[in-house]
């Protein structure tokens, strides 16, 4: 593996560099022979690789503290990787492709540049098409052909302002270095890429024991409150749960999840809705929170603020919590968008991602993986781990926080992507996605869906259960 990339990720975590040896690699070619797994013009497969390395030895380590044995080998294999990374495409519910990208989101030609919009959820539709003046109208053929002409007549860092004044998503395709040069670009690119910090001197919450949640491994007993959306942020819980915590993810009634997308990130986990405007709301939140360990946030920055969710405030209610938050720009007071909403999409088209694979003529591109998404959300759970094994041994409230655009700044300016030790191209193996697909049964129907590829000698086993319908159980510890 590339020792330039994981062997640094694993020191800004904190980690004891000697157990970087714990870590072995299955590389593989992809299905054509052409090359290797999520190939693109910018080092993905290092990204992916790195994260998914970080995360799986730092579930090992938190496992070896539990157990008071040696810390595990570690296994990274490409494939699952590969096909982690791209969960929600091989996602099949009773046999049905779920909706991932709606119609509106999606990349627009306008008047001199290019323009990247989000929509899938219904008020974000409905606050693009009230911005750009367009009546929500015909089918979605019809509306698409009308978003296009009025975007044909108008300049693309207008209709960003204009969209997010609506509270709509919308960015400006900027090549990198016109990101380098906003002020945006240059206060995340100072920001670090993992936020690690101590808040306080409470002493450690006592250590959860295996038996005392519903799953097994390492984080057995552990107790996660989940108020993450969409990939990055889901993507953590639902890798902390498959080590075993009890991940208790918590929706507001009037912003429901989609089953689609719960159907992919909600393996492990319970899901149930709360509405923290209520005094009840807050009464039952309020008692979850005397009893978790972690609380991982992924909402637009500040939007828990006024019910007293920031990490400062959490702590002071339960000392000793850890509390992680996840944000797109880089979170408040970072840059004039921090306090925004975003995604992996958006931040590809913002930070110059999208121009760099773009094709010949000038169109933008994508990457071969939401992989802004998951490598943060992998970075995200191997923080919370590296957290709770340093908090066993100093204390303290711990503070961490991801960025997505600082994600991927990490990926265009510092992970290299050359071939590392131990990786003779001999030595690649066939990549088939099936090999790390698996078919489960449960309330949301028959799922075709990637398993994990994190992965250490002795576990983890797999997810303690399919995912259940959002929403649909009670707000209390399993």
């Amino acid at each position: 593996m590339d020792q330039r990339s994981w062997v640094r990720l694993w020191a800004a975590l904190g980690g004891d560099p000697g157990l970087c040896e714990r870590v072995r690699l299955v590389p593989r070619t992809s299905p054509d022979g052409s090359g290797g797994v999520l190939p693109a013009r910018l080092p993905v497969r290092e990204l992916a690789r790195s994260t998914v390395a970080v995360c799986a030895l730092a579930a090992a380590e938190f496992e070896a503290r539990r157990t008071g044995r040696a810390v595990p080998g570690v296994g990274v294999d490409d494939g699952a990787v590969a096909t982690a990374f791209v969960s929600e495409r091989h996602l099949r519910i009773d046999g049905r492709a779920p909706s991932t990208f709606a119609p509106l989101s999606r990349f627009w030609r306008t008047d001199g540049g290019w323009l990247r919009t989000h929509a899938n959820y219904p008020h974000h539709r409905a606050r693009l098409l009230s911005a750009l003046g367009v009546p929500d109208t015909g089918g979605d053929e019809a509306l698409v052909a009308a978003v296009a002409g009025v975007l044909a007549e108008r300049r693309a860092e207008e209709v960003e302002e204009a969209v997010y004044a609506a509270g709509g998503l919308a960015v400006a395709v900027r090549t990198p270095g016109r990101w380098s040069a906003h002020p945006q670009g240059a206060a995340v690119a100072r920001l670090p890429l993992l936020g690690l910090e101590r808040l306080d001197d409470a002493p450690a919450l006592p250590p959860p024991s295996a038996g005392s949640g519903p799953g097994s491994g390492s984080c057995a007993g552990l107790r996660v409150l989940d108020l993450t959306r969409v990939i990055a942020g889901p993507v953590a819980t639902r890798t902390l749960a498959l080590l075993g915590a009890d991940v208790l993810r918590i929706d507001s009634p009037r912003l429901p999840e989609s089953a689609d997308a719960h159907a992919d990130t909600g393996f492990g986990k319970r899901s149930a809705l709360l509405d923290l405007a209520s005094r009840s709301g807050r009464a039952s939140f309020e008692e979850l929170l005397g009893k978790a360990h972690v609380v991982v946030t992924g909402y637009r920055p500040g939007a828990l603020d006024r019910f007293g969710l920031s990490a400062g405030e959490l702590a002071g209610r339960r000392p000793g919590v850890a509390v992680a938050e996840l944000s797109a720009w880089g979170g408040p007071g970072v840059g004039p968008w921090g306090g925004r909403r975003g995604f992996d999409s958006l931040v590809q088209a913002a930070s110059g991602i999208a121009v760099t694979e773009g094709g010949p003529d000038g169109d933008p591109g994508v990457l071969p993986a939401q992989a802004l998404d998951h490598g943060t959300g992998y970075l995200l759970a191997a923080a919370v781990l590296r957290s709770l094994t340093d908090q066993r041994d100093g204390g303290g409230s711990r503070h961490v926080r991801l960025a997505l655009a600082r994600t991927a700044h990490w990926l265009q300016h510092e992970l290299e992507g050359a071939k590392g030790p131990g990786e003779p191209e001999e030595v690649r193996e066939p990549y088939d996605p099936a090999d790390w697909l698996d078919e489960t049964g449960g309330p949301l129907g028959r799922l075709r869906h990637a398993v994990s590829p994190v992965a250490y000698d002795g576990g983890p086993e797999g997810w303690s259960r399919p995912p259940g319908r959002p929403g649909g159980d009670e707000p209390v510890w399993g």
